[in-house]
């Protein structure tokens, strides 16, 4: 169960991310970068969307999926498998994801965002949950 609670935790802190980064673009104000001031050059550019989506709305649902599938699986609700995996293949396409973007900021565009770093890092860490706690229940 730890792993599952480490990953609603985790999703949840994704969910405060974006939710902010929504409620910026909807005021249509600059996010506070917290290291930098590149982080504009980001949202702002071309590379922030995916199939006409904003980054931040995809990324909301990623989360909000992410959080749901936990709980279902922490308390139960059947068929646990089929949450398992879909939870498995959602956070390995996020991590893929994850790391493309941070080749847009590194190479692309050339700038950094401090909240599309902190994503990544919390995608990041929710796969390395799913490899752990796989490995753990293999033994």
């Amino acid at each position: 169960m730890t792993p599952h609670a480490l990953l609603f935790t985790l999703a949840a802190i994704g969910i405060s991310e974006t939710v902010y980064l929504i409620r910026k673009r909807t005021a249509q104000e600059r996010p506070v970068c917290v290291i930098g001031q590149q982080c504009h050059q980001v949202l702002e550019s071309k590379y922030n969307n995916i199939f006409g989506i904003p980054n931040e709305i995809s990324g909301l649902i990623f989360y909000v999926a992410i959080s749901f599938i936990t709980a279902f699986l922490v308390i139960g609700i059947e068929p646990m498998v089929l949450w398992d995996r879909l939870a498995e293949v959602l956070i390995a396409g996020g991590v893929l994801l994850s790391l493309v973007f941070i080749y847009l900021q590194w190479r692309v565009i050339k700038a950094w965002c401090f909240w599309c770093l902190m994503s990544a890092i919390t995608v990041f860490l929710m796969g390395l949950i799913v490899l752990i706690s796989d490995l753990t229940f293999a033994l």
